[in-house]
């Protein structure tokens, strides 16, 4: 198991000639991110009761195709309010993709629910919708589907599955913001959703993250929950153990010029695949990412396999990138491995995500990416490749 975990991360340098790094993420802010933090100074609401917080939720709601959108300060907050205001608790389950980020399964266990794990696909990436209904079990309370890196789940088949065993079927659409599925917005394709605002996500407040349904209910009680569950006629009494997950108005003000160029901010994102793809097309021993059935793959993160035929291993590439002033990510460790989570999954077998794990990395994907970018990234990668078969061939 030890050989699939990745090596320490390479500390990245600026290499002679270049005048700068290239982040694995970087940030876009050029749209009324300022205007829109100077009214919150001006005005003095910089609190989360400042009024920019619910406007971001109407119009990131109204984005992503659903009524209802609550902010709040993570992506993971998000998870776990989501998962609390259906009445998740102690024995329940939910089924998982293994290959996901871990927070996925960290808000299932903050409700003291147990996360059930399912293998990942070989072609999306995304978890493996023909192993779910075996996952199901008299405990299974809901499934949530995770967009992977920005590729869409097959969401009709869990729907069925979710319709067949009285299940809620949930999306983490942390990394999809924009995508399509069937010409539906990710995010209102199922009870549920969540989306993360961390600051190398296509649409960021630095920090944050929001529920997005059509449910008032759930709706309603997860903005309860994220503000100490206060009762709205006596301000300190509380039915519920709630959270303090609040995003303040000054998070919500960038969210807010964000979510008027969320068009523009995907369309950055699939212009780097398209350029990545044309420039790695020819380059022996990658698996480049694509789109597969109905969908619009927003490409959150330009992620690759690296084969056996690449002439070397992906740390390998990734330690010979930084040196050239690349940065590059590895693909998720998956839960099953985690030293938190390993014990209750132990000989379980998930060969997919496993070799995901062992191959895949992703390259620079930030909208601020000029083609000469990533023509550089692309014929670095190349070079590299180059550079290990004449060192193999000696």
């Amino acid at each position: 198991m030890e050989e699939m975990l990745p090596g320490p991360e390479p500390r990245v340098e600026i290499p002679p000639g270049r005048e700068r790094i290239l982040p694995v993420a970087g940030t876009l802010l050029d749209g009324n991110e300022l205007r829109y933090l100077a009214e919150c100074v001006e005005t003095n609401w910089i609190s989360s009761e400042g009024p920019f917080v619910a406007r971001f939720e109407q119009a990131f709601a109204r984005e992503v195709g659903c009524r209802f959108g609550v902010a709040c300060s993570s992506g993971t907050a998000a998870l776990h309010l989501m998962l609390s205001a259906i009445g998740l608790e102690s024995g329940d389950e939910v089924i998982i993709p293994t290959f996901t980020m871990i927070a996925t399964a960290n808000a299932i266990t903050y409700t003291g629910a147990t996360p059930v794990l399912v293998d990942a696909e070989r072609t999306t990436w995304n978890m493996d919708v023909s192993l779910v209904e075996r996952a199901i079990t008299s405990r299974t309370r809901a499934i949530l589907a995770v967009h992977t890196y920005g590729h869409p789940m097959d969401m009709d088949p869990l729907r069925a599955l979710a319709e067949k065993h009285d299940l809620w079927l949930l999306e983490d659409a942390a990394e999809g913001h924009g995508a399509l599925y069937r010409g539906r917005p990710v995010g209102s394709l199922g009870d549920a959703a969540i989306f993360s605002f961390y600051g190398n996500k296509i649409v960021t407040t630095g920090e944050g993250g929001m529920v997005v349904t059509d449910d008032e209910r759930i709706a309603s009680l997860a903005r309860s929950l994220r503000g100490h569950a206060f009762s709205a006629d006596r301000h300190f009494w509380h039915q519920y153990v709630g959270f303090n997950y609040r995003m303040t108005n000054m998070q919500a003000a960038i969210g807010l010029a964000q979510t008027e160029r969320m068009e523009s901010l995907v369309a950055a994102r699939r212009r780097n695949a398209h350029r990545y793809a044309e420039a790695l097309a020819d380059v022996p021993g990658l698996t480049l990412p694509e789109e597969y059935g109905d969908v619009k793959n927003v490409f959150w993160m330009y992620s690759l396999l690296v084969e056996d035929g690449f002439g070397c291993t992906r740390d390998q590439l990734r330690n010979a990138l930084a040196a050239r002033g690349i940065e590059t990510r590895s693909m998720f460790i998956p839960i099953h491995v985690q030293p938190i989570y390993r014990e209750r999954f132990r000989g379980q077998q998930f060969p997919v995500a496993e070799e995901l794990c062992r191959r895949g990395l992703y390259l620079p994907s930030g909208p601020a990416l000029t083609a000469e970018d990533i023509a550089y990234v692309a014929g670095e990668v190349a070079r590299v490749r180059e550079g290990a078969l004449v060192v193999g061939a000696e």
